[in-house]
């Protein structure tokens, strides 16, 4: 099979597309012929030799790409929710080979069913960002209707999910983003879209409920910003799992009796982020949101495009075409 393959860290030059043998699942893990996989910035950062968190788990030669979508070709002997011919989504193993590739083993409980009602360049879009967006919105925000709900960075692959899973639940929710994105975001069924390049939000905005930060910019500056018009009580989620809070952003949380926190922490699951985001596409209320799409050989292209910061929703890697 082919497979994207760093051998060693560096730009987008370094990933090769190499021959690789098709893996075998373990009891516990499908056998996925992948038809689709995306870019998100941790595959550039893992391409780059990692940051501070992920350089540990990191050992060359490696395979990128943290998103799948296609049809189970085998299963291991202790699958059961799975067969042969099913199409999923899902995510591969962390630290494994990737998703750059035309098959990967992975571990059954990262997958579910794809929605019945999109392709699979879609479906290769959503897992990671879902996991993170339905995280940041409903596990660790439990917004709840008529709740005001701010999100940074509001159109990329995390932030359009945010806006969309945080409005099925009916709150009021506000975006930051750049002036060209502003109708794409009300489509999405944004109330407010913030100029972050000429509106200062800290002006423009007091009492949110939740505030999620899902821009991919690391700026101490919109934390402490944010903790400024948070309500009491509320809630600030960041995605920068690489940049704990400091002793100054903790305090100013701390003043409005608000939660901060980072994503993750054990507290995803799987299964119930990737079940209910299967419903809400299917039942019309979200939608996977593709700028792009790369054929493999391409990938460095694609790299060099999520490098930008500013892109719409996701770039999607076509593994091969669907029938």
């Amino acid at each position: 099979m082919k497979a994207i393959r760093v051998h060693e860290f560096g730009g987008p030059e370094v990933m090769q597309l190499d021959e690789l043998p098709i893996p075998v699942p373990a009891a516990d893990e499908i056998l996925l012929k992948v038809y689709a996989s995306s870019v998100n910035p941790a595959d550039y950062i893992i391409r780059q030799g990692g940051n501070e968190l992920l350089r540990p788990l990191l050992k060359l030669p490696m395979g990128l790409g943290l998103d799948a979508a296609g049809i189970v070709e085998a299963t291991g002997s202790d699958v059961t929710n799975f067969k042969k011919g099913d199409k999923v989504y899902g995510v591969p193993n962390f630290p494994g080979d990737g998703s750059y590739a035309e098959y990967l083993a992975a571990r059954a409980n990262q997958f579910t069913r794809m929605p019945n009602n999109i392709t699979f360049n879609e479906a290769g879009a959503l897992p990671s960002c879902a996991l993170i967006a339905w995280n940041a919105v409903i596990d660790l925000g439990n917004i709840q209707a008529g709740q005001k709900v701010l999100v940074h960075g509001a159109a990329g692959g995390v932030g359009n999910l945010a806006v969309q899973f945080a409005k099925a639940r009916g709150a009021y929710v506000i975006g930051t983003a750049s002036a060209h994105n502003f109708d794409f975001l009300k489509e999405l069924g944004a109330d407010e879209v913030i100029d972050y390049n000429t509106q200062d939000f800290a002006q423009e905005l007091q009492n949110i409920d939740l505030i999620f930060n899902a821009s991919p910019v690391r700026d101490p500056g919109v934390r402490l910003r944010s903790a400024s018009i948070i309500k009491q009580g509320g809630i600030f989620v960041c995605s920068h799992l690489d940049s704990p809070f400091s002793d100054e952003i903790k305090a100013a949380f701390q003043e409005k009796n608000a939660t901060c926190t980072l994503v993750g922490g054990g507290s995803i699951s799987y299964t119930s982020s990737l079940d209910g985001t299967t419903e809400l596409i299917e039942a019309g209320k979200v939608r996977a949101v593709v700028s792009k799409v790369y054929p493999l050989a391409a990938v460095a292209a694609a790299h060099k495009d999520s490098e930008t910061k500013h892109v719409r929703g996701k770039l999607v890697i076509e593994i091969r075409k669907e029938n």
